[in-house]
């Protein structure tokens, strides 16, 4: 009987002792589980749930794809600016081209003399203009037809005054009498030229 309780006592000593130990695991297991949801909900207020870390976005992609491509994308922005703003300035240059050909159509509709005072037709006057408006885009169509009459008027006293010259002069934005001068004419020679021309101009659109 004293060996039967003894076995007893120790079976259930080593159950109470495996009880506890099982007891002491789990309790240790729920502590973590309950830290670690602590410290998780803490860090989550600190830290950009569900975006990007701090300083990544779009500037910071932009500055990223410059830095890799050694400022070619900058440079690469750069010119499609600068080509945007070229077409642009070729679309109004154009643009002024076409206004002037179309007032040079109506004028010699309306004067179909002026061809004949400048000792041509009026299909070579209008192309010697459109010539011309490629240098000089702002190049009036009276100023032209002016200056084809002063160089006829002039041109075989003068040989250095000639069409050409004088459109070049007006390019270069010196007035019709500045470029005259510019040309070897006093300023009173300037004046009447001009004069001159203006009325033979007059009478051949009459």
């Amino acid at each position: 009987m004293d060996n039967a309780r003894l076995g007893k006592i120790i079976f259930t000593t080593l159950l109470c002792t495996l009880v506890a130990g099982t007891t002491t695991s789990v309790s240790g297991q729920g502590r973590g589980r309950g830290g670690g949801g602590g410290r998780g909900s803490g860090g989550g207020t600190g830290s950009n749930v569900g975006g990007p870390p701090p300083g990544v976005g779009v500037d910071r992609g932009l500055g990223n794809a410059s830095e890799r491509s050694e400022g070619r994308s900058d440079r690469g922005l750069a010119t499609a600016s600068e080509k945007s703003l070229g077409r642009s300035a070729a679309g109004l240059e154009k643009a002024r081209v076409a206004s002037n050909i179309r007032h040079a159509d109506k004028k010699l509709r309306e004067h179909p003399g002026i061809p004949r005072t400048l000792r041509t037709n009026a299909n070579d006057l209008r192309s010697d203009y459109q010539a011309a408006l490629a240098t000089h885009p702002d190049l009036k169509f009276g100023h032209f037809v002016s200056a084809t009459r002063i160089a006829q008027n002039l041109h075989s006293r003068n040989p250095g005054v000639t069409r050409a010259a004088i459109l070049k002069g007006l390019a270069s934005g010196r007035s019709l009498g500045q470029t005259l001068q510019d040309l070897g004419l006093s300023e009173h020679e300037s004046n009447e030229e001009k004069k001159r021309a203006d009325r033979e101009i007059k009478r051949g659109i009459k």
